[in-house]
């Protein structure tokens, strides 16, 4: 008897066949084929909710980063706390802990995860730059900082930090990343005009490392 899904259902079981396999096999590696035999179904069914390879994994991206941003909104939405903690609050919660445990990150460094990691960056940088966006517009209001073009700074620091700190685009050790911590901390109370050494107390430890 054929098993008829939900569309949500069904939808999630294709993501999480193709994810899996991305890390297991590398995206240039897994093929239409490979999804199908690992969820169990007919290539029409595959096409009937994406167009493509590339697709699927779009929207993988897109999954993995809403869940980040889920995190990061939490902390952005706190009214009680004020715009220094929130700025550091949301840089802390764009760390993805349980793919760093499952070692899904080394996995995405793999070369032939190229293209899924480049997209996963960019994603990551549109998503999170017009929260902190919102968050430095809020600090200028109550005269905590002063920034000129909050999206563009954050777009480019975000840019910056997330590829400079990525072990799998610049290898680098120990030391060498804890001075890149250093720097990017004191970019950032460039970036918002406050003196040199105010966020470094509060800057989240291990983020990014």
């Amino acid at each position: 008897m054929r098993i008829v899904k939900k569309h949500d259902e069904r939808r999630g079981e294709i993501l999480d066949a193709a994810e899996k396999l991305f890390h297991s096999v590398g995206y240039e590696g897994c093929s239409v084929n490979d999804i199908l035999k690992e969820v169990g179904i007919a290539k029409g069914t595959f096409y009937h909710y994406f167009k493509s390879k590339e697709e699927a994994m779009d929207a993988v991206i897109e999954r993995n980063v809403d869940i980040i941003m889920e995190k990061v909104r939490k902390v952005a939405n706190k009214e009680a706390v004020d715009p220094l903690n929130k700025l550091m609050g949301a840089f802390q919660a764009m760390r993805m802990e349980e793919m760093e445990e499952e070692g899904m990150l080394e996995d995405l460094h793999r070369p032939d995860n190229a293209l899924l990691h480049q997209k996963s960056l960019s994603k990551i940088v549109d998503a999170m730059a017009p929260v902190l966006q919102e968050i430095i517009e809020e600090g200028i209001e109550k005269g905590a900082w002063n920034c000129q073009y909050p999206l563009q700074y954050m777009q480019i620091y975000l840019a910056a930090a997330l590829t400079l700190t990525d072990e799998g685009i610049f290898e680098t050790d120990e030391e060498n990343q804890q001075q890149l911590m250093v720097a990017l901390i004191s970019l950032l109370e460039k970036i918002l005009e406050v003196p040199e050494g105010q966020f470094l107390g509060a800057y989240p430890r291990g983020w990014r490392e």
